[in-house]
């Protein structure tokens, strides 16, 4: 799933990171999963995706779309993904 046009940066156990992996297994996406470290200050690699450092963010290549905060990924997903799209 290398090649996968949606990245996904958590953590293990993250109950929000888990709704957007249900959702994303919901619309059978293929997606990437970038697990990082627990330690906020340490999460450089999500900071230059989205500009912050919480998790989770959904990163998009096929719509250009980066964005945090569960439940707007799990809108955007619904809208772009969904039954509606």
């Amino acid at each position: 799933m290398d090649s996968a046009p949606i990245t996904l940066y958590r953590l293990h156990g993250c109950p929000y990171c888990e709704r957007v992996v249900a959702r994303l297994e919901q619309y059978d996406l293929d997606y990437r999963s970038v697990f990082l470290e627990p330690m906020h200050s340490d999460r450089d690699v999500v900071k230059r995706a989205s500009g912050g450092r919480s998790v989770p963010v959904l990163s998009d290549e096929s719509t250009g779309v980066t964005m945090p905060e569960s439940g707007h990924i799990v809108d955007y997903l619904d809208r772009t993904y969904g039954e509606g799209s």
